[in-house]
């Protein structure tokens, strides 16, 4: 049983910061990518940020320069730190993780259940 648990959203108001946390445990081989997904009220669900394995990092133009991802292999977390938040940041915020459970399967995605960071104007 895998579980990815997801911590550190809430009510900002606009230029403050908040930093998510996701803790990956159970039948856990090895993980793979790990990244941040948002989506917003009647919108599609975007990435927000992504880190590989080595720590190579991708952002959403939108978020360039104020959110910074990091990962710790050795606790299985993944991280993002927001700062300078806006309101168009405001979303539910996902964990995801391609992870395999044994050496004999292939990587697969698993989603946190999401976290609430509403930032006010």
């Amino acid at each position: 049983q895998v579980q990815l648990v997801e911590s550190g959203g809430g009510l900002v108001q606009a230029g403050g910061s908040l930093r998510l946390s996701c803790v990956a445990s159970g039948s856990i081989f090895s993980l793979n990518t790990m990244g941040w997904y948002r989506q917003a009220p009647g919108k599609q669900r975007e990435l927000v940020a992504r880190i590989s394995t080595r720590g190579t990092t991708t952002y959403a133009d939108s978020v360039k320069g104020r959110f910074t991802i990091s990962r710790d292999n050795a606790k299985k977390t993944v991280s993002l730190q927001m700062n300078s938040l806006k309101p168009e940041d405001t979303a539910v915020y996902y964990c995801n993780a391609n992870l395999a459970i044994s050496k004999w399967t292939r990587g697969d995605d698993y989603w946190g259940q999401g976290t609430q960071v509403t930032v006010s104007s």
